[in-house]
């Protein structure tokens, strides 16, 4: 993988990092301030916090492999 490369995977992983917090900032505000009234916004967002947090953590191991590698 060359240099480019990585710092785009990096900045990938970055990126997915952010957006998987923000879901569970959200999950937490959900949990925090509106339930039990609010219950049934939990599958939705427990699922985007999920498939969020999947998606950084295969961009990070796709990045340690790549940064083993080099």
């Amino acid at each position: 993988m060359t240099e480019e490369e990585l710092k785009a995977l990096d900045k990938e992983v970055k990126k997915l990092k952010r957006i998987a917090s923000e879901w569970a900032s959200q999950l937490h505000d959900l949990v925090e301030d509106k339930l039990p009234g609010g219950y049934l916004e939990l599958p939705g967002i427990s699922q985007s916090t999920f498939d969020a947090c999947k998606a950084w953590a295969d961009a990070n191991a796709r990045l340690s492999a790549a940064q083993k590698e080099g």
